[in-house]
């Protein structure tokens, strides 16, 4: 996994987690009382769990438990059936930038890709480039903040906290979905 940000959560603060596997691998979803604070995908569950505990150091993470599993298995159907509409309660942690970034990737249609800089400009910021690149990858709710639709302006595929062969095979799974 690419560089990760810790996020800063109370002391003591409960979230709950669970961890299944779908077409991609394994996915933990984890839920504060706010919302779905996390969706990582990733090869073991351990080092997953890792990256939960990394992430929120100050947070007291449990297994199961606040109906976790359930939202485990709708992020898991959004996976298998993209073009499925979820309304899931997040709970987002990051600048207000990293904000209006993730905003703008909710806005990107199932199947449809864009750059870096198109998002940049739909911003009215195109010096933002980097910036939003750099928010890409502090996007902490993969699949659900669709980071993986973003792509260089060239139209190849660039980097992904996630892999990019999960982002290769979520991008596939829209397209193939969709058809």
């Amino acid at each position: 996994m690419a560089s990760e940000l810790r996020v800063i959560a109370p002391l003591g603060e409960q979230i709950h987690f669970a961890i299944g596997i779908s077409p991609v691998g394994n996915v933990l979803v984890a839920e504060s009382a706010k919302g779905i604070c996390a969706v990582y995908l990733g090869k073991s569950a351990k080092e997953l769990m890792l990256s939960l505990q990394k992430q929120f150091p100050a947070a007291k993470c449990v297994d199961g438990g606040n109906g976790i599993k359930n939202t485990l298995s709708r992020v898991i159907e959004l996976i298998l059936n993209p073009q499925k509409i979820s309304d899931f309660k997040l709970d987002l942690r990051g600048t207000d930038f990293q904000q209006q970034v993730w905003q703008a990737l909710q806005e990107i249609p199932v199947g449809s890709t864009i750059s870096y800089s198109d998002i940049a400009e739909k911003m009215h910021n195109p010096g933002a480039v980097r910036a939003i690149a750099s928010a890409c990858g502090a996007n902490n709710i993969a699949v659900i903040i669709p980071c993986h639709r973003v792509i260089r302006k060239d139209g190849s595929l660039s980097g992904y906290r996630w892999g990019v062969e999960n982002k290769h095979a979520l991008l596939r799974r829209e397209k193939v979905m969709l058809t």
